[in-house]
């Protein structure tokens, strides 16, 4: 158990440092939001599920998958209204920066 908690602790750091990378690259406000939005679901979730793994079945476990199942319906949520926030803000630099390099 130990062996596999580790593995998915790490699988979930390095999809968030994959993630870092990726997103220094992009350009427009809405692709970095959609990369931010993976980053948390597959970084995140991976990595909880890593440490409730390695603690094996207890309270503390049930708690983290509990926290995981509700980032999983948080998650799109929040990044949805933060999207439709800028785009109903029409920020002159998000909406030039999207349009220009689309």
């Amino acid at each position: 158990m130990t062996v596999a908690g580790n593995i998915l602790i790490f699988a979930g750091i390095g999809f968030m440092l994959l993630g870092i990378i990726i997103l220094f690259r992009l350009n427009t406000f809405y692709a970095r939001i959609l990369v931010v939005a993976k980053i948390d679901i597959l970084g995140s979730l991976t990595f909880i599920i890593g440490v409730a793994v390695k603690h094996g079945f207890s309270f503390f476990s049930l708690k983290l998958l509990l926290l995981a199942f509700l980032l999983l319906f948080i998650n799109p949520l929040i990044t949805h209204m933060m999207a439709h926030t800028a785009y109903m803000s029409k920020d002159k630099e998000i909406v030039m920066n999207s349009e220009d390099n689309a």
